[in-house]
This record gives structure tokens, sequence and C-alpha cells, in this order.
């Protein structure tokens, strides 16, 4: 079995998704394998934007299996909004996605611990996205 990785360098915004997108006619599989609901991957179809968070952008390709895998961070909260939004649009979410039960869910909790060690680091502060993955990752 061949396996292809794309990697990004360069803190994101390298159009990751766009590739992805591109490049999944030719894959059988689509896998997330890290991060969490910072990340956004902008694809836009029929003039109608999609702006994903979790969802690997092979899900709109009929035929693919797509993996949310170990360890990425979802928060229920916009994987929820995701879907809704893909369902309206009559993609096959539960068709086409897999999740593994090693991904890690993210609690309001994790979004209040976040605000509250940036606010503590003032100056120093990191410029979180304030989304509570960091914290679960780190903290």
């Amino acid at each position: 079995m061949k396996v292809d990785v794309l990697l990004g360098l360069q803190w994101g915004d390298e159009g990751k998704g766009k590739i992805v997108d591109v490049l999944t006619p030719k894959y059988d599989v689509i896998a997330r394998f890290q991060g969490g609901p910072n990340a956004g991957h902008t694809l836009i179809f029929d003039g109608i934007k999609h702006v994903l968070h979790t969802i690997p952008s092979g899900i709109f390709h009929e035929g693919k299996e797509n993996i949310i895998g170990n360890g990425v961070v979802i928060d229920p909260i916009i994987f929820k909004k995701e879907i809704t939004a893909l369902e309206a649009l009559n993609c096959p979410v539960s068709e086409r996605l897999k999740i593994s039960r090693k991904a890690h869910l993210i609690l309001p909790t994790h979004r209040l611990l976040d605000a509250a060690s940036e606010h503590a680091k003032g100056k120093a502060k990191i410029g979180s996205t304030l989304k509570g993955d960091r914290t679960y990752l780190h903290g």
C-alpha cells in the first residue's frame, strides 16, 4: 500500500486543504492526523464557500473514505456545525467519515483554561485562538 503525506511547514495558511482537494481523486483514503479546530480549510464549489475545521476536505468526493485520526482534537460544537452545513448540501457525511476512538474532545472547560492562561501571560501571551485546543494539547 502506497501512502503520501502532505505536511504544512508555515504555521498554516499554506493551502493544504485546497491541495488535498485537488489530489483527492487519486486516493481512496483522506485522513486528518493531527491538530485541532484552530485549523481551517476553505474550499469553494459552485460559488459556495465551505470552511472545514475538523473534517478532512476529501469529504466532498464520492467514494472516498475520510478519517479523523488518533490525536486529532475535536470540538463537538464546531464539529456539529460542520456536519450540519455539509448535510444541508446533501453531502453524506456518515457514509464518508470515520473517527478514531483515540481522537480527543475539547470540553468547555478547556476554552476557559486557554483564555485564563493567555490572560495570565499579559504581554508575553502567545496569541492563542482561544478555542481550547492549545490547553488540551499542552495543559
